[in-house]
This record gives C-alpha cells, structure tokens and sequence, in this order.
C-alpha cells in the first residue's frame, strides 16, 4: 500500500511539474483554460467521496471542457470489508409503526419565563410523564461479531463513513472506554443515552438550546425503530452545544485514561469530540425549517424552476450575521453605490420572519443565484447541505469545524474556496471566473447537488448513526446499565406531549417501518500514508485557487 501511494505521489508530482510549466505561459486573462484533472491516487480504497479525484486545475479550451469533465470521476470501490455488524435472530419486520396516545399531554407551562427559557418543554414533559412507552418484549441483545441476520445491503458506504475509525481512534488506542472516561463527559453534556436491548433510555442534565437535545433524541429512536435489534447495548453522552471541546493536547500519553467520549454535532482538528448527524434532519420547528426528506425535496424542486445559466450570475449568502464576526465581515462585501464585489448578501431576522409566518426564508425558493456562500456562525452551520444541494457553485469560506460528511468535500470538485482574510476580493475573483467558465462552474455545482442527494440522504444518515454507534459500543470496558436518574423514552412519549410545529416534523420525520435489508458495508480505516494524501490535495487545490487570485490582482 505505502508502494502504490508513492508510485501516486510521484504521478501527482510529475503532472503538477507540468501544469506549473504550462501555467507560465497562459495568458493574464485566464479565459481560455480549464480543468486539468490529475490522476486519483492508486490506491485500493475509495477516496473521500464515491467519485472522489484530484482536481489540480489549469485551464483548457472550450473544446476540451467535455473531456476533463468525463475523468472527473473515476469509478473506484472500497475492498471488501469484514463483517462487523450485529445480528439478531430473524423476524418479520412489522408492516408499519403507529403512534397513538392514550392520555392526554400534561399542562406546558405557559408563563413568560417559561417561554423566554429558548428550550423546548416536549422533552422535559416526557422525562416527567408516567411512561407511555409500550410493554413489547425486550429485543435480544445485538451481537458485535457476526454479520446481520437480514439481507445485506450488497452497497458499500460512502467514503465518508471513514472517518468513524478516525473519531474513535483515541479510545481506542487507549484500549477502550472505561465508566471513569464516561463520568467525565458528563461535565458539558446536555444528557446521556442508554440504550438496552432495544430500549432507549435518557438523563437530562441540563436543557438544550430551543429543541436540539428533543429532535436528536428522536433521530436515534427512529434508527431503532429502522434497525431493530441492530443497535448494541451502549451507554454514551452527548452535548447539544456548537462547539467541541475535548481538547486533544490534554489527553496525551499518561493522560489518555482520563479522556471523555463526548458526542456532539461538529469537530475540529484540535478537538476529540466524536461526530454525530446534526438534530435538523429530523426538523428544526423554531425557525421552521423542515425535515430533510421533505426540505431536500423543495430544494430539488427550486432547482428544476431555472436553467443554472439563466440564474442571477452572483453570489448569494441570507442568514443571521450577528452570531459571528466572520459574518458581520461578510456583510460588508454586499454590494453598494460605490463598489460592487459580486456579491448579494442579505441579513435574516429570525424573530421578525417567525412572526410574518417564515414568507421570505423558504429554503427551496433560493436557488436563484450561479453561486452561493457558505460561511460559518459561531461554530459549523446547518446550512451547509442547504446550501450544497442547490446546483449553484458553493463558495466556501475557510471553515474551522466539520460535520459527520463535510471531511469528504475537495475543493474544485465540490465547492470554490474563498479566503477568511480576504473574503470579499476573493468571492469577486471566485464570481468572474465562473461567469468566465461557466460549463465548469455549473461542473462544480452539479457534482455538489449529487453528492448531497446520493451521498447524505436519510438512508445514509441512519447507516452512519448505526455503524457509528455499533463500533462505539465495542470499545465500552463495561456493561451497560440504566442509571436510576434516566427514564425510558420512546416515540409515543415524545410525540404524545408534542404540539405545534414540533409535533408535525416529529410525525413527518417518523420511520414507518423496519428496514429489511442491512445497511451499507462499513469501509476499512485510513492509513497514515491516504490521510497524508488527503491532507495535501486539499492544500494544493487551495493553494492553486489563491495563486489564480494573487496573479489576477496584478493584471
């Protein structure tokens, strides 16, 4: 493997020599080039998307443009993994799931401080409720060792599904994760998880913000209700909050036994925090933001109202500046009657849209711009996807944080990215040349809209919440047990003290069914050698888009 990585490395090298050779002689203008690809690393696993390749870019003709774009994925496949997947004995999955609710919800608290509190009372209603959970048998304990008892998927998991070795790696070194690491996690997080024979069971330490910790919660109840008897007994916390902060410098060496599993929404790369699907995929019914079968949907529809080379040719960023400081900078590449930076931004006032009915935020009405910006708030955005799905070419400012599949965005083949330090000369050179080259632009756009819809659809979501979980439960050093705090929860005991918004995208979001089939194989883990690859296309891509930018400036 090191062998086929190298003999990759020098191609790479090789043709990197050339292009720089060929770049000298273009001219100022850079109008009639395009994508050169260089050769994906021969490597026997997938790279970080199914059709993951290097784009190191120069500029050929018009002409050439249907040539580059046919290399620009090379169909690859990971090696057959091992099986690593829970059984369970086989039974008939049931023909549908239903919710009904035999007593009335409890009495919300309807008072000032109860509405200021920005946190949702379902959860706390339902922790505080006699159970309304039915009295079905136990399911058998899901096995770690042997392959699933229904049909296997015969699919391979996207690439991104890699990086579950990667969040786990630590604990895993240390030899596994022992009560005393647990007990530390509980410092931040929001509540913590049990899961028994199927069984779903939750302490809440303190509420989260508006409805995170509910929809979250609900999302694992619907992977049990997909996969039942799939799920291995575990026991796990988990924080609602943006930001990650199990710094990695203070568990090293003599401090590894004192780290904390920690799970949450985003990482970084100074962080341990293990990586979870965010809670909007259920729905987000504070700023009325549906869940993602149905968004996605309204998004594909948005896209099939205009031909992308009829859409407004600038860049589109709407959201709530006042989160970060980053924004607030973005504001200012806005257009104005003295300089106009190729940018269209606006500004969302969440209060005052809930209180004109959400009539200018539909997300699948926005798609009507070539380019749109992703920008980080405070920490990650849930607008990334959003954002990703709607054809136009993404212009991604330098981001910090990470989710569960944006490790496998590259640069070039996924999105155009835009300097933090310079963001508004960046998105105007990002904007003329895609106006320039607009078949490669819409390339880009395309290949990002794909990605979304094959690569992160609800399928692929519950798959990566299963394999996650299952190779988390094989490192616990102890046997799960419900803490005598935590309280059973199930969907009747969520949904039963619902109401409003909250309870329709809980219903709308709700799995219907078990699935029969197994989920996607689980790929193999990254050497050192492909995260070092990995790692350097992505610096080189940048590094090429910041040198187009440096030598436009100066003609």
């Amino acid at each position: 493997m090191a062998m086929e990585v190298a003999a990759a490395g020098a191609v790479d090298g090789q043709r990197s020599s050339k292009f720089v050779a060929a770049l000298s002689r273009t001219s100022a203008t850079f109008l009639f080039f395009s994508v050169v690809v260089v050769g994906a690393v021969a490597v026997s696993t997938r790279w970080i998307t199914t059709t993951t390749s290097t784009l190191q870019v120069s500029f050929p003709t018009t002409a050439a443009i249907p040539a580059a774009a046919a290399v620009l994925h090379p169909k690859t496949q990971h090696p057959s993994p091992s099986p690593q997947l829970p059984s369970r004995p086989p039974r008939p999955p049931p023909a549908a799931y239903s919710i009904s609710c035999p007593t009335p919800p409890l009495r919300r608290n309807t008072s000032h401080a109860a509405r200021a509190s920005k946190s949702s009372q379902t959860l706390g209603l339902a922790l505080s409720s006699s159970s309304s959970c039915r009295s079905d048998p136990d399911l058998p304990p899901a096995t770690t060792s042997a392959t699933a008892a229904r049909s296997p998927s015969n699919s391979s998991c996207p690439s991104y599904f890699r990086f579950i070795h990667e969040d786990l790696r630590p604990w895993r070194a240390a030899g596994g994760v022992t009560r005393a690491m647990l007990a530390r996690a509980r410092a931040t997080a929001s509540f913590r998880l049990v899961v028994l024979r199927g069984r779903a069971f939750v302490q809440r330490f303190r509420p989260a913000f508006q409805t995170r910790d509910l929809f979250t919660i609900w999302g694992i109840l619907q992977l049990l209700r997909r996969y039942p008897g799939r799920v291995p007994d575990l026991d796990l916390m988990f924080d609602c909050v943006d930001w990650p902060v199990v710094r990695a410098h203070l568990y090293r060496g003599e401090h590894a036994p004192f780290m904390p599993p920690l799970f949450r929404y985003c990482g970084d790369d100074r962080t341990l925090d293990i990586v979870f699907p965010d809670w909007s995929f259920w729905g987000w019914p504070e700023i009325n933001i549906k869940p993602w079968d149905a968004l996605y949907k309204d998004l594909k529809d948005g896209n099939s109202k205009g031909k992308w080379f009829s859409r407004e040719p600038y860049a589109y960023w709407k959201g709530n500046a006042a989160v970060a400081t980053s924004r607030q900078e973005l504001v200012k590449c806005n257009v104005s009657s003295t300089q106009d930076w190729n940018a269209r931004i606006y500004t969302q006032d969440w209060f005052k849209e809930s209180k004109e009915g959400y009539k200018t935020s539909n997300l699948g009405s926005q798609c009507t711009h070539r380019y749109k910006i992703y920008i980080e708030g405070s920490a990650w955005s849930i607008s990334q996807k959003y954002i990703l799905a709607c054809d136009s070419m993404t212009l991604l400012v330098t981001p910090k944080y990470y989710d569960f599949f944006s490790r496998s965005l590259m640069p070039l083949q996924h999105y155009w990215p835009v300097r933090d330090d310079n963001k508004c000369a960046s998105i105007q050179y990002a904007v003329d040349w895609g106006n320039s080259h607009k078949q490669l632009a819409q390339r880009i756009g395309k290949e990002a809209s794909d990605f979304v819809q094959q690569e992160v659809n609800m399928d692929h979501v519950y798959d990566y919440m299963l394999h996650l979980l299952t190779e988390y439960a094989k490192l616990l050093k102890f046997k799960p047990t419900k803490p005598p705090e935590a309280v059973e929860v199930c969907p009747e005991s969520l949904v039963c003290q619902a109401g409003g918004t909250e309870k329709k995208f809980l219903m709308e979001s709700m799995v219907k069914s078990a699935h029969d089939s197994g989920p996607c194989d689980l790929p193999p883990p990254f050497n050192p050698q492909e995260l070092t690859m990995l790692k350097q296309r992505k610096e080189n891509s940048i590094r090429q888009v910041e040198m187009w930018e440096r030598r436009a400036s100066t003609t």
